[in-house]
């Protein structure tokens, strides 16, 4: 069998597992399975990313900058665009067929032990997202890695990822997501992710919201951790527009970063390389060493988000972006008036129906000439009629579309009449890869054709 064929087969039997949305409070179950394999984790140190959006963005960004310093780097984030070997990268490329194939094969026998010992009390057995944490974990020390930057599949203090022992946690900006899971109120989810935070260790934050800022701040101080949060410790001191993304400043915890090229599109990009950047700084020098300036420089311009405000298609201009709740739409409305200058965006929409449809709708369909309604190819996806419904409500002109392809053809035959038109794909991650895919497959690079 191909290692392909292989790793293919590993997923196949991920997939036979309670899926990624099925999350119970019980960490422990995961830090069974670790025992068994004598703790991959504590093998590397840690930098540990949670919040509601920005989290894959910023994870990255610090994953770019570690690699840059010369250290061996892992990256696990969730979920993925195309390919589950997406998920687990080693010096910042997908993890070999055959890696992550041979992690499976050496985690498989005790998968079927502590399966039997759930099973015996009475608990379900190890979910998709569970095994795929240990997964990363093994295939990390297995390489091995110095430093794995982890993002958190959901919350934080139950997390399957918070098993590791975060050297740093790092908190992008908290919203209101998954409230049936994590909570109804900006604290009550705070509350959740502080839970990464480790004894004695160091925490970054985004600019929190007073409510959140309050429980880190809290949190921090009963695990004798230091907490450094935007906009008091550290910041963006300039930003401005560059070819293919932006040039920012900032100042970091122990030192001052000038003229850095990022290539990213979006004013909340900056904020999360900011937040990366001192990320990385508590990680290797603290407050008291700050990095090299060529190595910042030389991290943050290799940095790619896949999904995030993504240049896909040329005459006319496509743009995909992941913004999957009403926080993330608002990052993605700011950054379209701000980054790009077109007068008119046509927004092909598709979204999961148990996200926060009226949310988004209500966000993203104002700033739209015209809404291409569809859906993302899942069980969980919201009716396109239903997408419709919301953005007629919000006085946008709309058409429904069964499908991306549909939908995506229709919207770029709408751009092609002017040079001032463009459209961006958002609503869902599923349906951010699914564009990837079919701009690679059709060639959008390549113009439109009638």
């Amino acid at each position: 069998m191909s290692d392909r064929n292989r790793a293919d087969a590993v997923y196949a039997a991920l997939l036979r597992r309670q899926g990624e949305q099925w999350v119970q409070p019980r960490v422990e179950r995961t830090a069974r399975l670790l025992t068994y394999l004598d703790d991959p984790q504590r093998t590397y140190r840690v930098i540990h990313v949670t919040g509601t959006n920005g989290k894959t963005s910023t994870a990255r960004i610090a994953e770019s900058i570690v690699r840059a310093t010369g250290l061996r780097t892992g990256l696990f984030t969730s979920p993925h665009l195309e390919r589950f070997t997406e998920r687990i990268m080693i010096d910042g490329e997908p993890i070999d067929d055959g890696l992550i194939a041979d992690a499976w094969d050496e985690i498989e026998p005790f998968v079927d032990i502590v399966d039997a010992e759930l099973q015996a009390s009475g608990d379900a057995s190890l979910t998709f997202f569970e095994l795929l944490t240990v997964l990363a974990f093994v295939a990390f020390a297995d390489a091995p890695v110095d430093v794995a930057v982890i993002e958190v599949g959901m919350g934080g203090s139950w997390d399957s990822t918070n098993t590791a022992d975060g050297d740093v946690a790092v908190f992008t900006p908290i919203d209101i997501d998954h409230a049936d899971k994590l909570g109804d109120t900006i604290a009550e989810i705070a509350t959740v992710k502080s839970g990464i935070i480790k004894d004695g260790a160091a925490a970054v934050s985004a600019e929190q919201d007073p409510a959140a800022a309050t429980v880190l701040a809290t949190a921090a101080a009963a695990r004798g951790a230091s907490l450094a949060i935007e906009g008091d410790a550290f910041g963006l001191t300039a930003q401005r527009l560059a070819v293919g993304g932006q040039q920012i400043s900032v100042k970091g915890l122990a030192g001052t970063y000038d003229e850095l090229y990022l290539p990213l599109y979006g004013a909340h990009q900056g904020h999360n390389a900011a937040l990366a950047i001192v990320a990385v700084e508590s990680l290797i020098g603290g407050a008291s060493r700050s990095l090299a300036p060529d190595v910042v420089a030389d991290g943050l311009a290799q940095v790619t988000s896949p999904g995030r405000l993504q240049l896909v298609g040329v005459a006319p201009t496509v743009l995909v972006d992941s913004a999957h709740n009403p926080h993330g739409a608002r990052s993605l409305v700011q950054a379209l008036g701000d980054s790009f200058d077109f007068d008119e965006w046509g927004l092909v929409l598709g979204a999961f129906g148990d996200k926060d449809l009226a949310g988004i709708v209500s966000t993203l369909a104002p700033a739209a000439t015209h809404v291409f309604a569809t859906a993302p190819d899942s069980d969980r996806a919201a009716e396109p009629d239903a997408i419709a419904d919301l953005a007629e409500a919000a006085d946008a002109h709309v058409t429904v579309h069964r499908d991306l392809a549909e939908a995506a053809d229709a919207a770029r035959e709408w751009a092609s009449s002017s040079d001032r038109r463009a459209v961006v794909i958002a609503g869902s991650v599923v349906l951010a890869g699914e564009a990837l895919q079919l701009a690679a497959a059709e060639d959008w690079k390549d113009g439109w054709r009638a």
